[in-house]
């Protein structure tokens, strides 16, 4: 178990050797895939994501009454950005499986949790997590999917996109609109857990997307999916608060891992590339144009990877962080654009070969921007914290079911 001592600046030699196990399943089973994946794009990953099921991965934050790993949210964030490092794809299958855990832990039932936790933990049952809409978006209180009552029923009629797993999912953990249109948009709003072959449930044919080829994200459609009153998740109006705390404790900093694992990669692949390629007597590295260039990357790395553990740093220790995991989601992928950009400029023409892995690294990471919120979602989200009332913090209500390190208390 890591010590207290993981909040400081280093990694403490548990979390090491987590990095050490991580690089070493990267090495053997997602670095081979990765050309399989990127000649392939119409094909769904489905081996990946059992290999990282079987490590127990999916359930780094599940508490080991139910067979966890209770490794915390810095395990997790460094085992997606090692896995992003070699693949985004890979980051991105094992990020969105865990994605959901959140809605599970924090306001699942008894009896859902004591099923499907265990199941999560030992890599049996994949989750997803379905809240976008086409038309609206980041705008999670605009929804038009529905759910209504029949008897002790719940009929889902409407459809999900760029849902995350779509197509290996063993459940979707839906959040539908279960009150009309004057209701207050706080409780109007309620999650479900669907299983993946209810009747009237279709997941459309998976689409190639410019990056994170193996990564499926994509359509579930609802016509008429009935599902048991045990099927709902918390009580019925908390929809909202489900979406908001599963995307603020899980969607922000897992995709600012996402980014910084393929920042590394960026970082590692400019590097070589201009230690590799000789001019004017020496490398392309001696030019000192061009070393300012790799410094202003490098600058962004190093705080790009302070920020991202820093947050889940202080998620681990229960403490008040909603600000500072929105703004590692927000930073990281904007960096990591930023450094791509320079990297791609550095390589010159050979930025455009698709036998050089930068390109796939560029293309990966635009992917990491729309999820969990764009970038003018971040923004607005940090106004917040600084103009007017301050949002609920999550972190602070709910963090303590999977903290490492509680707080002390102390009178005042």
């Amino acid at each position: 178990m890591p010590t207290m001592s993981s909040t400081t600046a280093d990694l403490t030699p548990d979390y090491e050797a987590l990095v050490q196990h991580f690089d070493e399943f990267a090495t053997a089973e997602v670095a081979p895939r990765v050309q399989r994946m990127e000649s392939s794009p119409h094909a769904v990953e489905r081996d990946l994501a059992l290999l990282m099921a079987e490590q127990g991965w999916f359930g780094a934050t599940i508490p080991r009454q139910y067979g966890g790993m209770h490794a915390g949210h810095l395990a997790k964030t460094l085992m997606i950005q090692r896995m992003a490092r070699a693949s985004g794809a890979a980051g991105a299958i094992l990020q969105a499986s865990q994605l959901p855990v959140s809605m599970l832990i924090h306001f699942g039932s008894d009896e859902q949790k004591a099923l499907l936790l265990p199941q999560v933990s030992c890599g049996d049952t994949l989750l997803s997590i379905a809240v976008t809409e086409e038309e609206t978006g980041s705008h999670v209180l605009g929804m038009e999917t529905t759910a209504r009552r029949d008897g002790n029923d719940w009929i889902l009629d409407g459809s999900k996109v760029h849902i995350g797993n779509s197509h290996i999912a063993h459940f979707h953990c839906v959040v539908a609109r279960t009150a009309s249109a004057d209701t207050a948009g706080s409780r109007a709003l309620t999650a479900f857990l669907v299983e993946h072959d209810r009747d009237g449930l279709t997941v459309e044919p998976h689409r190639p997307a410019l990056g994170l080829h193996g990564f499926t994200f994509g359509k579930l459609t609802f016509d008429g999916v009935r599902i048991p009153e045990a099927n709902v998740i918390g009580e019925v109006g908390d929809g909202k608060d489900i979406a908001y705390s599963s995307s603020i404790l899980y969607g922000r900093p897992n995709l600012a891992a996402v980014s910084l694992g393929i920042h590394e990669a960026i970082m590692e692949c400019a590097a070589g590339f201009l230690q590799g390629r000789r001019r004017y007597n020496g490398a392309l590295a001696d030019l000192p144009v061009l070393r300012d260039r790799v410094g202003d990357m490098k600058s962004r790395l190093m705080a790009s990877r302070d920020l991202a553990h820093h947050a889940v740093r202080m998620l681990d220790s229960g403490r008040p962080c909603d600000d500072l995991l929105i703004n590692s989601k927000y930073l990281n992928h904007k960096w990591a654009v930023q450094s791509g950009q320079d990297a791609m400029e550095l390589h010159g023409a050979h930025a455009l070969r698709t036998d050089y892995p930068l390109q796939r690294l560029w293309r990966d990471v635009q992917h990491t921007y729309a999820p969990a919120g764009t970038g003018e979602v971040q923004r607005q989200r940090l106004a917040e914290t600084e103009l007017g009332a301050p949002p609920i913090q999550w972190s602070e209500r709910l963090a303590a079911k999977t903290s490492l390190f509680l707080p002390t208390s102390t009178a005042a």
